[in-house]
């Protein structure tokens, strides 16, 4: 062997130790990675089993709390896309892919849809809200303290909610609103009380006209008489003494109720001599 074969020979030699000590160098490397790809692959399928388990979990817990069925759909959904992005987050951390990155960009995504839809998710929050609280239901007569606002609820949807006026009209109200104001649920309960006022002369009889009311009170058969009926004075207004009537009936009989004994009781006054008297002005003059 001559002196040139010889020295390719040994140049080969050490450039295959080179590459083998390469090689042993990546081998530990490519090992872990192959192993946190299997541990990945394991988390992945785990951790679908596990969202499996949480939304049913949920969805149990929402059929139980009676939820609206429309926000039912809505929340699994959301819930259903935020584990995936926090378990497709922990796989890539796992692989050894960078997601600070991806959890930044996540995040100022956030806050710009946030900011550009601000209205629009604090109507959606406000519907979130009242589906879930129930302050009113679906055919309840509501009054909208903030706004003066009324009617009949006809369809609670997860940004406006749409009212029906006593002369048909419909009103569309945005959660946000609603939700932040005063409601007055008219219908809440079976019952309501109905109060009307009236005034009477001072030189009449308040005895004589409490009786002439409690008389037509009893007389209307939706007045309920297991509930107390109260005639009382509650006024001695500048032209007249102002007398209340008080009943009870069924919140479907309200109107009715109202109307009839307005009508009634003015009829018996009249009938039986008390004045119903208008507004006077008492002008002394002196010399």
């Amino acid at each position: 062997m001559n002196t040139v074969d010889f020295l390719m020979s040994t140049s080969a030699v050490e450039e295959a130790n080179k590459l083998l000590e390469t090689v042993e160098g990546y081998v530990p490397k490519v090992f872990d990675f192959l192993v946190n790809v299997v541990i990945a692959i394991v988390l992945l399928i785990v951790g679908k089993f596990i969202i499996k388990y949480i939304l049913k979990l949920c969805k149990k817990f929402f059929e139980k709390a009676k939820i609206e069925l429309s926000i039912q759909k809505f929340l699994a959904s959301l819930l259903k896309i935020v584990l995936y992005v926090v378990l497709v987050i922990i796989v890539c951390d796992k692989v050894g892919i960078d997601t600070a990155s991806f959890i930044a960009v996540l995040g100022t995504l956030g806050v710009t849809v946030g900011l550009a839809l601000q209205g629009s998710l604090s109507n959606f929050a406000g519907g979130v809200l009242i589906l879930l609280l129930k302050p009113f239901r679906v055919g309840d007569y509501i009054i909208d303290n903030g706004t003066g606002r009324e009617g009949t609820v006809d369809r609670i949807d997860l940004f406006y909610t749409k009212l029906i006026t006593t002369d048909n009209k419909a009103i569309s109200i945005p959660n946000g609103s609603l939700s932040n104001s005063a409601i007055t649920n008219v219908t809440e309960f079976d019952q309501r009380r109905v109060d009307l006022s009236f005034g009477i002369g001072y030189a009449d009889d308040i005895e004589k006209a409490k009786q002439l009311m409690l008389a037509e009170a009893n007389k209307d058969e939706a007045v309920l008489k297991d509930k107390d009926i109260a005639v009382v004075v509650t006024e001695l207004a500048a032209s007249q003494v102002t007398i209340a009537l008080r009943v009870w009936c069924k919140t479907e009989d309200y109107w009715g109720v109202y109307s009839r004994l307005m009508e009634n009781v003015k009829k018996s006054l009249d009938e039986n001599g008390v004045e119903i008297p208008f507004n006077q002005l008492q002008v002394h003059i002196t010399k």
